[in-house]
């Protein structure tokens, strides 16, 4: 394994503190209590308190009695996340695998404490909602997500040349 990812924990406890803090603070102080309050914050952005018993953006919904299994399914991707994030010398991708274990660590505390996910973003433009609602931790997971992706794609990493390479090339 390589050296410690500081950049990716930091990025990982980050973006779960910050995941957790704005949903206490959404169902708590900002008043919205029960399943379906609402407050307009912008005319395209709307905090709604939603109980999403699904999988990502509320897809493929599960009953509570099976709800164990995504958090075990969401466990062991995440375990993998950070093994792979341990193993990542590009501190881009360390970013982006942090971002994506603090948000999948966000949504596994919410399951486990309270049976589903607290979503509460509601992004729309008009009657129109590109997006499901949401959360910092679904936003988290799809940012990283997309980095890897472009970078996967779009960017080349110059290639590393070793210092032995080097020496028997001028020998």
């Amino acid at each position: 394994m390589g050296k410690m990812p500081k950049l990716g924990l930091i990025a990982a406890v980050g973006f779960f503190m910050l995941d957790q803090f704005i949903k206490v603070l959404v169902v708590g102080p900002l008043g919205l209590t029960y399943e379906g309050a609402e407050r307009e914050v912008l005319p395209i952005f709307m905090l709604r308190n939603l109980h999403n018993p699904g999988v990502s953006l509320g897809f493929l919904r599960v009953s509570p009695d099976h709800s164990w299994m995504l958090v075990v399914l969401t466990g062991v991707i995440a375990c993998a996340v950070l093994v792979w994030m341990w193993r990542e010398a590009n501190r881009t991708d360390q970013f982006a695998l942090g971002m994506i274990a603090g948000g999948a660590l966000g949504n596994i505390v919410d399951r486990v404490r309270l049976g589903y996910v607290q979503d509460y973003a509601d992004l729309h433009f008009g009657g129109w909602s590109p997006f499901l609602t949401f959360n910092l931790a679904d936003a988290a997971i799809t940012v990283g997500v997309l980095i890897l992706l472009a970078r996967a794609l779009l960017v080349r990493d110059k290639p590393r040349i070793e210092p032995s390479e080097v020496e028997n090339s001028n020998a």
